[in-house]
C-alpha cells in the first residue's frame, strides 16, 4: 500500500515545519496527499506571504534532495563493475515495453480470448510511466551532470 503523504519523510518534515512557521498552515495541510497538493493548499491559505514562501521552499528543497539521492545511486550503479547493476534500468525498460506491447496486441485481437482487467491496466500504466520517466529523466540528469563537470 502507498503511504499517506503525511507519513512520508517529506510530509513529516512539512507538517513539523508548518507548525513551527505558522500553526494555521499545519491545519491547512491535514488532508493533502502529495507535495503538489500541499503547495496548492499553502498558496490558497491565509498565512503571510513570507510563511508561504518558507514552507514551499522547504518542499522544493526536500524533493530536490530526494532526486539527487536517486541520481547518485544510479551514478554509482553505472560506475560499478557489475554488468547487472549497469544494465538493470535499460532491461526493466525493455521488459516493460515488450510486456505492455504484447498485452496490448493480445487484448486488441478479437479472436484471442485475452482481456486486460481494469486494475491491471491502471497498475501497469503507472509502472510504465514511472519506469520511462525514471529512465529518461535519470539519463538526462546523468548527462547534464557530466557536462557540468566537464565545463565546470
Amino acid at each position: 500500500m502507498k503511504k499517506k503523504f503525511k507519513d512520508t519523510t517529506v510530509g513529516q518534515l512539512l507538517f513539523g515545519a508548518a507548525s513551527v512557521i505558522n500553526p494555521t498552515l499545519g491545519n491547512v495541510l491535514q488532508g493533502v496527499t502529495s507535495p503538489k497538493e500541499a503547495i496548492a493548499e499553502i498558496t490558497k491559505s491565509k498565512a503571510s506571504l513570507e510563511d508561504k514562501i518558507k514552507l514551499q521552499q522547504l518542499i522544493y528543497d526536500q524533493q530536490n534532495k530526494e532526486i539527487q539521492a536517486i541520481t547518485s545511486r544510479w551514478q554509482a550503479d553505472a560506475a560499478s563493475d557489475s554488468w547487472l547493476s549497469k544494465n538493470v534500468r535499460p532491461l526493466v525498460l525493455v521488459w516493460c515495453i515488450v510486456i505492455f506491447s504484447l498485452a496490448g496486441i493480445l487484448d486488441s485481437v478479437e479472436t484471442i480470448p485475452f482481456n486486460i482487467g481494469a486494475t491491471w491496466n491502471d497498475t501497469f500504466e503507472k509502472v510504465m510511466m514511472a519506469v520511462i520517466l525514471a529512465y529518461f529523466g535519470g539519463r538526462s540528469s546523468e548527462k547534464v551532470t557530466s557536462l557540468y563537470k566537464k565545463n565546470g
